[in-house]
């Protein structure tokens, strides 16, 4: 019985404790806000951030994805105004008289149709050779247009910055025309001037083509012409018969 009594006031001292307790609200507050500025800091690692977090993330995202894609814009169209049009339809260009042949003076001129040309391309070589210094010079190629003729493009073996590059349609013809810039020269020697393009499928009759090449060497005007057909062995070039 003894026992039993120990027990049982032990019991009603344990109840009396539990119900004079109250919760320490100032402490539980401040282990609160030590959690959270314990969060705030760099370098701990939360497993699941705040929902705030996330949405100023997402946020954040979002403004970068739309400057980055208004500066790309932008950038894109910046790119595209500032590229070379070298391909542009220009006022007609007065024809140059007096075109005497495939030799004129110290200029010596050639036209063929490039052998590696095929059933749906074409390129037409141009050749120039000149004895003397030429201080300016003109070089127009006219490409007859006997079905789907369109140009792709164009070389020369002078300097590319040395010349002005159009290319155009007109009377029926698809034209090149190089031109060279004004303090520039060409120097004695043998070069090249091609137009590339497609056409329609088959074999491609270049009867119609033809180029004229005007010069200025030594203060005198000089010109040439010709066309595409085979040369029968005579050579236009210096020791040829032409």
């Amino acid at each position: 019985m003894m026992r039993r009594d120990v027990h049982d006031k032990l019991r009603a001292r344990l109840h009396e404790a539990a119900g004079a307790h109250e919760p320490d609200r100032e402490r539980i507050l401040a282990r609160v806000e030590r959690g959270m500025a314990e969060q705030a800091r760099p370098d701990h690692r939360a497993t699941r951030p705040p929902a705030y977090g996330w949405l100023r993330v997402v946020t954040a995202t979002a403004a970068v994805a739309g400057v980055l894609a208004v500066g790309g814009y932008a950038v894109a169209s910046a790119v595209k105004e500032d590229r070379p049009q070298q391909t542009v339809a220009t006022s007609p260009t007065p024809e140059p008289p007096g075109a005497k042949g495939e030799k004129d003076g110290p200029l010596w001129s050639d036209g063929s149709v490039d052998p590696h040309s095929n059933d749906f391309w074409a390129q037409s070589n141009l050749r120039l050779h000149t004895s003397g210094q030429l201080t300016a010079l003109t070089v127009r190629l006219r490409v007859a247009q006997t079905g789907g003729v369109t140009s792709t493009g164009a070389w020369r073996s002078l300097p590319e910055d040395d010349f002005t590059l159009t290319v155009g349609e007109k009377d029926g013809f698809l034209v090149y025309t190089w031109v060279l810039k004004e303090g520039r020269t060409v120097r004695a020697g043998e070069w090249v001037f091609a137009g590339q393009y497609d056409h329609e499928r088959g074999g491609r009759d270049a009867k119609d083509d033809s180029y004229v090449m005007t010069a200025t060497a030594g203060g005198e005007q000089l010109s040439v012409t010709g066309g595409f057909a085979a040369h029968d062995g005579n050579d236009p070039t210096p020791g040829g018969d032409s």
